[in-house]
């Protein structure tokens, strides 16, 4: 199955991903190979899930070409160096020459956006980043990020499911062209048990979570994360693109 992509600014997204956080081990590494023999082409990981290693394992098989690698710098290490230093351990441990997007995991007050933005720019210019953006920033962190950057920052990835407010977030987001990754989509498991989504998959004959991933990924602009471990749940969570939800219903979930 063939996922199709989320373009913001000139970065192509596929839109839906495999979330990697707590992964670990041989799990981590057997969950990634599993992923990519169904069909993900996007996998997220960071510096500070401690599994770059085994996702670089998992993925040296496979033509990276086709693959979209993400991976996020901690907000301890936001300093030009040691921004630096992370994204060339990072790329070491992942096997890569090249990530596709470099994210500042969380914003640090006490770095100056600037300097984290400069190594940034660097590692662009070095070509070891081909795209760059944040992550867990508010609609007036991202806007000063956006204010200082040269190149252009294509996406905010937050924690993003059914009951949560985003939507001031997501319009300044479309104003901008900059995508959001949301991780956690299922609400660690909390929005499955939602009436509204119960009663829609009953319509569909579809799984609670396949309805909260797609009412996510039908939104402009969205793309999702979600962890899974086995491959029933991996297969699962991509079987979305051969059928639609009604806009009656996409209303109906936005509101419940």
């Amino acid at each position: 199955m063939e996922i199709p992509d989320v373009t913001a600014s000139n970065c192509s997204i596929p839109a839906i991903g495999l979330g990697t956080w707590k992964l670990r081990g041989k799990e981590c590494e057997r969950t990634v190979r599993s992923a990519l023999e169904v069909g993900y082409r996007h996998i997220d990981t960071a510096a500070f899930y401690d599994n770059e290693d085994e996702v670089g394992q998992a993925i040296s098989d496979f033509n990276s070409d086709r693959l979209f690698i993400t991976t996020k710098v901690w907000k301890d290490s936001l300093r030009y160096g040691d921004f630096k230093r992370s994204t060339e351990d990072s790329l070491r441990r992942l096997g890569l020459e090249r990530v596709d997007l470099l994210l500042i995991h969380w914003p640090n007050p006490e770095v100056p956006i600037e300097e984290t933005l400069e190594a940034m720019h660097d590692l662009v210019d070095e070509g070891k980043v081909e795209h760059i953006g944040v992550s867990n920033f508010s609609k007036e962190q991202l806007d000063r990020a956006i204010e200082k950057s040269s190149y252009p920052l294509v996406n905010n990835q937050v924690e993003y499911h059914l009951g949560q407010d985003r939507d001031g977030l997501l319009k300044y987001c479309r104003d901008n062209s900059v995508s959001l990754t949301a991780y956690s989509p299922l609400g660690k498991g909390d929005v499955l048990g939602n009436e509204t989504v119960r009663n829609l998959a009953a319509k569909y004959g579809k799984t609670p979570g396949q309805i909260a991933l797609k009412w996510l990924i039908e939104q402009d602009n969205v793309i999702a994360i979600p962890k899974a471990s086995s491959r029933d749940h991996l297969e699962e969570n991509i079987d979305l693109f051969d059928w639609e939800l009604a806009g009656e219903d996409i209303e109906e979930i936005h509101g419940a």
